[in-house]
């Protein structure tokens, strides 16, 4: 549930951004916005490089697995570490 509510926060977050973008939002809301969903998506690659071995655990196709890590990161790829195998 926590899990959930956690990617909730995170579609939140890139979906102000893309407002922002978009000219939606005041500018000093999206560039704050903008700055924190590019310090997330950078975080979430560099963790990418490191947790390869549990994105591969996923049962689709490997480039929608590094999506959503790109997108979720620990929240995607943590349960898949936590599988049994």
């Amino acid at each position: 549930m926590i899990w959930n509510l956690l990617k909730m926060g995170c579609l939140a977050l890139y979906v102000l951004a893309l407002a922002g973008m978009a000219g939606w939002l005041p500018p000093a809301w999206a560039i704050t916005f903008g700055r924190i969903a590019g310090a997330l998506l950078l975080i979430h690659a560099l963790e990418l490089l490191f947790v390869m071995r549990h994105v591969r655990r996923y049962q689709g196709p490997l480039a929608v697995s590094v999506g959503l890590t790109l997108l979720f990161g620990l929240l995607h790829w943590k349960p898949l570490a936590d599988a049994k195998t």
